[in-house]
């Protein structure tokens, strides 16, 4: 298994995962446009999980500081590994990956959120030292209007 950065090259298989996931994709050309804007900036990380030349898995991670105090936090903002090669241990390196690149970068702090139903999810997240949260915050959503 190559954890690696993600290319545009591998918009294809990024829009496959992420439909699994529950996020259909608009086509290849928007995902590898997006796979760059990751690419091109300090504070976002994408990678790939990678075996036999197949995309087995993604991550992405956003890096920022903290507006309160000293310091940055980081958010995976995506995770998923393809329905067939789950559980076997791809997931973990893709969050080490993730973490290394918020340590790096001098996180303090990594977080993430996961649908209600995603009991295995929370599971995996627990097991790797993550604290569920719900107790102590509420997540709010708007969306915005669209230019144009």
């Amino acid at each position: 298994m190559n954890i690696r950065p993600a290319t545009r090259a591998d918009a294809i298989a990024v829009n496959e995962l992420l439909g699994q996931l529950g996020y259909p994709q608009d086509g290849a050309d928007a995902t590898a446009d997006r796979i760059q804007v990751w690419a091109d900036d300090p504070a976002l990380a994408a990678y790939v999980a990678e075996s036999d030349g197949d995309v087995l898995g993604v991550i992405a991670v956003h890096v920022a500081p903290f507006f309160q105090r000293d310091g940055s936090w980081a958010r995976i903002v995506a995770l998923v590994v393809s329905n067939q090669a789950r559980r076997q241990g791809i997931a973990t390196q893709l969050m080490a990956a993730a973490e290394s690149f918020a340590a790096d970068r001098g996180c303090v702090r990594i977080d993430l959120n996961s649908a209600n139903d995603r009991h295995d999810a929370h599971a995996f997240y627990q097991d790797l030292g993550y604290v569920e949260q719900t107790d102590t915050s509420t997540r709010f959503l708007r969306s915005l209007p669209q230019p144009g």
